[in-house]
């Protein structure tokens, strides 16, 4: 493996220390992963970055749907894979596409301020000329490009006069599947990936996470490093946005118990509402929307009366929730245990309404369906 483009040149000192950065090989991973090393520099001057791009399953498997493949880890295992080898020092991924459980080993170390999480439309240049922009402006029997199960399953609920095709590849590739060809009327993008590209001009409906819940973990971005690696740990663990962390432990405890990855429709909305309250929404449907379970809770993360700080002597501690590593002194260890508790609650409250046999329903009709890609 070669490092990328120049990334490794920036360096104060030649004995410097050097660390060195996996990630896909994609325009929107290269750029995420070159901020993650940008803001590591901006703290650590004195060191040396290497930025080693690579290729994942889910990147060479472009004719079929994802959640068809019947694979877990699908962008990350390669990654993984050269993490536990020692051909790295850590990954970036964005967080949604990491599984509940790591494998064994490895641990997630920072998770950075999240940008949007929601999902956005983008319209085919004939219809914005027409001015179409909204789902709601499309005619009966448009074509919605997305390959989310997600997706599909929340936007046939909503609007059951369209129909919805999966669509693969990097955004380049997609923008050029809708524009270049009479496939599609519109795509759905994540807002934070068109973000990150400068591409937001690009959105013509941005759809409020009320309508359509979001993947778990969407908009944020993760750094994994080896769980024994504590220096590494440390060095990246700056990273780590409190909000964020609290709001994406309590995410992957609600996956973790609910089940079912991206194979599955299910989605998320969390939120923490001036430092004292995280509340979080989830939802588990059936393909086309027609069986839904949704529920929401909140928890207070007020520790007065809840026995206090820990003594001085702990706060170099680290303590590990939902895969995600957090120092003491980063955040209180309660607060993590509050958050994951709050994400178990939610799951086994859709279970109790009957979550499991619609997810079982739409997994069964999923791999029945046909897979139109393209």
């Amino acid at each position: 493996m070669a490092a990328g483009d120049g990334d490794h040149t920036v360096t104060p000192q030649d004995d410097a220390k050097i660390y060195r950065i996996g990630t896909r090989d994609s325009q929107l991973a290269m750029v995420q992963t070159r901020w993650v090393k940008a803001e590591l520099l901006k703290k650590n001057p004195a060191v040396k970055i290497e930025v080693i791009p690579m290729k994942t399953i889910g990147d060479k498997i472009l004719d079929k749907a994802l959640s068809k493949t019947g694979e877990k880890n699908l962008f990350t295992k390669e990654l993984e894979d050269a993490l536990l080898n020692g051909n790295v020092d850590m990954v970036v991924n964005s967080l949604k596409d990491l599984p509940s459980t790591l494998p064994a080993g490895l641990t997630i170390s920072a998770i950075s301020e999240r940008e949007c999480p929601d999902d956005a439309v983008v319209m085919h240049p004939g219809n914005v000329a027409k001015g179409r922009r909204k789902l709601s402006d499309l005619e009966p029997g448009s074509v919605v490009g997305t390959s989310s199960l997600r997706r599909i399953a929340q936007l046939t609920r909503a609007y059951p006069h369209l129909k919805f095709r999966s669509i693969r590849g990097n955004l380049q590739t997609r923008f050029r599947k809708l524009d270049q060809s009479d496939d599609f009327d519109c795509i759905i993008l994540a807002v934070a990936g068109l973000t990150r590209l400068n591409l937001t001009d690009r959105i013509t409906e941005r759809l409020c996470s009320k309508e359509c819940l979001y993947a778990i973990g969407q908009g944020a971005l993760a750094v994994e490093t080896r769980a024994d690696d504590h220096e590494t740990i440390k060095f990246v663990s700056t990273l780590h946005c409190k909000k964020t962390v609290l709001a994406t432990v309590a995410e992957r405890a609600f996956l973790k118990t609910l089940g079912g990855g991206c194979s599955v429709p299910q989605g998320v909305r969390s939120w923490v509402e001036d430092d004292v309250v995280l509340g979080l929404t989830g939802g588990a449907f059936n393909m086309d929307g027609s069986k839904a379970v949704v529920y929401t809770s909140t928890a207070s993360l007020d520790l007065q009366g809840m026995g206090g700080w820990l003594k001085q002597s702990d706060l170099d501690n680290c303590c590990e929730s939902a895969s995600i590593t957090t120092s003491h002194r980063f955040i209180h260890p309660l607060l993590l245990k509050i958050a994951g508790h709050l994400g178990r609650d939610v799951a086994i409250n859709l279970l109790k309404q009957g979550a499991a046999s619609i997810l079982d329903e739409a997994k069964e009709a999923n791999l029945k369906a046909p897979d139109n890609t393209i």
